[in-house]
């Protein structure tokens, strides 16, 4: 395993947990954390690395404060701030994007910023009762980045991203579950137990299956009803060619859990 500064990362059992480790800087973005990130989910996408499922989370009282300023203004970074996203950002949140594994998030404290597009980039949303959103770029005199003007209107909606990114106001947990921005809201002690239990169910099922929903997923918002009813038949195709399926058929038929492998 990789000697990781700013994250740590365990496989075992075909569960990956990638957590962000800057609790002193509320896990924001440095440069060192975006190039930690993008090797680990290279690692993790890797032929033959095992890895079913990955949860991602962040190490103490938040999640992830977005990008850090201070070290992005003593770079000079941010009088090219696309040049930035470009270089440093855009690679790790394409290739997470590209997983053929299911994602779980478990949002404790904030999720901010670039931080809150990490977060919401996963297929499944957990998030701790004292955790709140927010969509901090306006506050500084920014635009959304790093995905959100593309993941938030699809999730919740055109009139309230649109107030979220131009009004940057926090998001309560219980807030962002009624708006469909979280898969669920747990007490905080119970955050980390409930998104493990989660992840490894993920780990245990049908990948093969989880990576054909995920392309589903992201085609239906760009298909029309013929291009995706085609999508589907193609994906199935795929899907009942692999040995899960045959397991799943069989237990099913045998009245017994399914002991799906993964392939």
């Amino acid at each position: 395993m990789a000697d990781f500064q700013s994250i740590t990362l365990e496989i075992e059992a075909g569960l990956a947990v990638l957590t962000l480790n800057r609790p002193d800087r509320l896990n924001a973005l440095s440069a060192q954390m975006k190039s930690e990130l993008l090797a680990a989910v290279r690692k993790i996408g890797a032929p033959y690395s095992g890895v079913r499922a990955l949860l991602i989370t962040g190490s103490g009282r938040g999640f992830c404060a977005g990008a850090d300023l201070a070290e992005s203004a003593a770079q000079g970074d941010l009088r090219d701030a696309g040049a930035n996203l470009i270089d440093s950002y855009h690679p790790f949140f394409l290739e997470l994007a590209a997983l053929e594994i299911p994602v779980v998030s478990a949002i404790n404290g904030v999720a901010a910023g670039a931080g809150m597009s990490l977060a919401i980039s996963a297929d499944l949303v957990l998030a701790a009762r004292s955790a709140y959103f927010l969509q901090a770029f306006v506050n500084i005199g920014l635009v959304p980045d790093a995905g959100s003007t593309f993941l938030l209107p699809r999730l919740i909606g055109t009139q309230r991203a649109r107030a979220m990114m131009m009004l940057g106001e926090k998001v309560p947990a219980e807030t962002a579950l009624e708006w469909g921005l979280v898969y669920d809201v747990v007490d905080d002690d119970k955050l980390m137990d409930t998104a493990r239990t989660l992840a490894r169910k993920l780990a245990n099922g049908p990948t093969r299956a989880y990576a054909g929903i995920r392309s589903l997923m992201k085609s239906s918002a760009d298909n029309s009803y013929a291009e995706q009813l085609q999508a589907e038949a193609g994906a199935q195709r795929l899907a009942s060619r692999t040995s899960d399926s045959a397991e799943g058929v069989m237990a099913f038929v045998q009245k017994r859990p399914a002991d799906f492998k993964g392939k």
